[in-house]
């Protein structure tokens, strides 16, 4: 069974988490890792022949082109992550489109590639942001993953029948972040600081129940996540719990998942023609 393997490219002090310290003015003055992060996991994936979907924030294309460039050309699917990390449901329509347009121009034009994929910040389409949808149908994408099926986060989250992919009226195709059905409640196992945090050997049972029922896994990491080293802000423990938890183990952890399950890029799966095939 392939699964759908996705990072999201933003660097440390653009996560939502950070905001109160790191906001968007302070950006141009803080120490940009990503570069550096994201050349570790372009390794990783070229050690185990593993494509990916990279949904790179616009900013960091602005500030990085030419990592953009070389995810492309390594044959990796570059998609959206939006410009400024800004959660959709603080945004109006317009505003959400604007910077949803202005992240999809730069990365075609870096790449010469049709973006059709896109990811919101935090994963911020909830039931107040549905609106987004039909803006991203609108505006040629063909996918979004940017709903988590789960109730147990205090930023997102979006209670629905399907915590697998499916297809909205509009014919957009959500792949929906990973969960696991336990105690009547969806319990978020998609990646990111729940792969941090959970035993390895947990995941992969829940992994394996995933294929075993014939569904592909949906993983996503940030490059921030296996940076042991980046810098320590002064955020409040739950931030700060979320943010840092056992960020020295995380390059182990998925160099293990990497060689123990198969992944492709969101697109393959959309159009059913895996990377490697």
């Amino acid at each position: 069974m392939i699964n759908g393997l996705s990072f999201d490219i933003e660097d440390w002090f653009q996560v939502e988490n950070l905001r109160q310290v790191c906001p968007y003015e302070t950006w141009e003055k803080q120490e940009i890792r990503v570069e550096k992060n994201t050349e570790r996991l372009l390794e990783l994936l070229q050690k185990f022949n593993q494509k990916a979907t990279f949904f790179i924030l616009g900013w960091i294309a602005e500030k990085k082109p030419e990592l953009v460039k070389k995810i492309a050309a390594l044959g990796h699917e570059i998609a959206s992550h939006g410009y400024k990390h800004e959660l959709v449901y603080t945004l109006t329509p317009k505003e959400f489109e604007e910077d949803l347009l202005k992240s999809k121009k730069m990365l075609e034009d870096l790449t010469g590639q049709l973006v059709i994929g896109y990811r919101a910040p935090s994963f911020s389409i909830t039931e107040k942001s549905l609106w987004a949808i039909d803006i991203l149908s609108q505006n040629g994408f063909k996918y979004d993953s940017s709903i988590f099926p789960t109730s147990l986060h205090d930023r997102y989250g979006l209670k629905m029948s399907s915590t697998y992919t499916f297809t909205f009226e509009n014919g957009l195709t959500e792949f929906t972040l990973s969960t696991f059905r336990l105690g009547g409640i969806n319990l978020p196992i998609a990646g990111g600081g729940y792969f941090r945090l959970l035993p390895y050997g947990m995941l992969k049972k829940f992994l394996k129940k995933f294929n075993e029922e014939g569904c592909h896994f949906i993983f996503y990491l940030h490059p921030w996540e296996i940076d042991g080293k980046q810098p320590r802000v002064n955020i409040k423990y739950s931030y700060r719990f979320r943010h840092y938890i056992n960020l020295d183990k995380t390059y182990a952890k998925l160099e293990r998942l990497l060689s123990e399950f198969r992944f492709s890029p969101l697109n393959a799966l959309l159009t059913g023609k895996p990377y490697n095939e």
